[in-house]
């Protein structure tokens, strides 16, 4: 393989490291005092209630509605372990999938916005090329560990 000047497997450790720099500033740009307090997942309430697909609106309310406070963290605190994840390069795989998950759920449940679904979208075609390129072999704490 060709490269400009990196090599194959540096220009993938750049884009998972790119993939989890965007995953913290999803985490950053969030108000937490109000995720914790319920605005977040009250937004993706009035989302969910108002989708066409039976399924995203029964999934919603027998997995999330009842336990806001819960999922709040759960959204927040995944977002912030994929960044730290996919930036050091550790346990990269499962970032990668825990990610690529969170994505098509974020895609699915607005499926409506064009904006959204352009970045999950991107962002889960990132996990997929870095998955299957095997991003963590270089400059990863993976790598240096010998994992995967």
């Amino acid at each position: 393989m060709d490269t400009i000047w990196l090599g194959g497997a540096e220009w993938l450790a750049v884009l998972r490291i790119g993939l989890g720099l965007w995953w913290l500033e999803s985490w950053r740009h969030k108000e937490k005092r109000s995720w914790f307090e319920g605005s977040g997942i009250a937004w993706a309430a009035d989302v969910a209630a108002k989708h066409r697909w039976s399924a995203v609106r029964s999934g919603f309310d027998l997995v999330v509605a009842p336990r806001p406070r819960a999922m709040a963290y759960v959204v927040l605190y995944a977002e912030l372990a994929l960044g730290l994840g996919l930036v050091a390069g550790f346990l990269t795989p499962v970032a990668l999938v825990g990610g690529l998950v969170l994505n098509l759920l974020y895609l699915t449940l607005m499926i409506h916005d064009w904006a959204e679904q352009g970045q999950n979208g991107m962002m889960a075609l990132i996990s997929v090329v870095a998955l299957f390129g095997m991003s963590w072999q270089t400059w990863s704490l993976d790598g240096v560990l010998g994992w995967f």
